[in-house]
């Protein structure tokens, strides 16, 4: 058992120092944070999520994402609910790719949006110091993104607004978990996930890309890996650290209490 715990920190380290991860929060370890005979627990959440989205040309997406967390679990499952906000940064989105065509700047960005995100887990330990998890999560966005970005076009200026809507996702992933000394839970495993989000323009402008048509942006890939550590800090709390690589590396942390 010492010889696999060793192999769980060892990956997990790789993990987070490699280092994308959707919108919501943590997965967190596939076993619940809850009392193993059943009950509530809450928490904060802090992520720094970047990915890269592609619809005819690729652009990376980053946020800043805060949220609180409400679930109900015990030892071998999990339901749970968040609320938080999110900025959204979209890198060149505003670039030209015309010399006739200038512009105040190359990237969107939009302060705080509202997000809720739902998910479920189950876990099945095939030790007491050893099991394995799985989960599935969604986001969905309440409200829009939008950006305004002026120039000049041919000489003549113009100013163009750019909203994203419709933004959600949806994870699925298989999580493996080792429990060392002091009720530390490492894990790792691998997931799947699907976002987009719609982009619409109030104007088109020539040699801007995202300002051509209505598009929708999409993940580029499909799937990653993910690890993390949840560790006791007092008694009732938690602090959970997790990495997140498919295209790009993400991180957050939340601190959670269970009653």
């Amino acid at each position: 058992m010492k010889k696999l715990n060793l192999i769980f920190i060892s990956a997990a380290i790789l993990f987070l120092c490699k280092g994308s991860a959707a919108a919501g929060g943590l997965w967190g370890p596939p076993q619940s944070v809850s009392r193993e005979a059943g009950g509530l627990h809450t928490g904060i959440g802090y992520g720094y999520d970047q990915d890269k989205y592609k619809n005819d040309t690729e652009h990376v997406i980053r946020q800043n994402q805060v949220y609180s967390h409400l679930g109900y679990g015990a030892r071998t499952w999990e339901i749970y609910g968040r609320l938080g906000v999110s900025e959204l940064k979209i890198s060149d989105a505003f670039r030209s790719s015309q010399s006739s065509t200038t512009t105040s700047k190359n990237d969107f960005k939009d302060q705080w949006s509202l997000f809720g995100t739902l998910g479920a887990k189950g876990f099945y330990p095939f030790h007491k110091n050893f099991g394995m998890g799985a989960f599935v999560q969604g986001t969905y966005f309440f409200s829009d993104f939008s950006d305004q970005v002026s120039g000049t076009q041919n000489g003549a200026p113009f100013s163009a607004e750019l909203k994203v809507k419709n933004f959600w996702d949806v994870n699925f992933g298989l999580g493996f978990q080792a429990t060392i000394p002091n009720d530390i839970k490492m894990y790792l495993g691998p997931y799947l996930y699907y976002s987009e989000a719609k982009t619409s323009p109030s104007a088109k402008i020539s040699g801007i890309e995202s300002t051509a048509r209505d598009m929708t942006l999409k993940n580029k890939a499909i799937g990653g890996g993910f690890a993390g550590v949840d560790v006791p800090i007092a008694k009732g709390f938690h602090l959970n650290v997790e990495g997140k690589y498919s295209e790009m590396f993400s991180v957050g942390a939340a601190i959670t209490f269970s009653y």
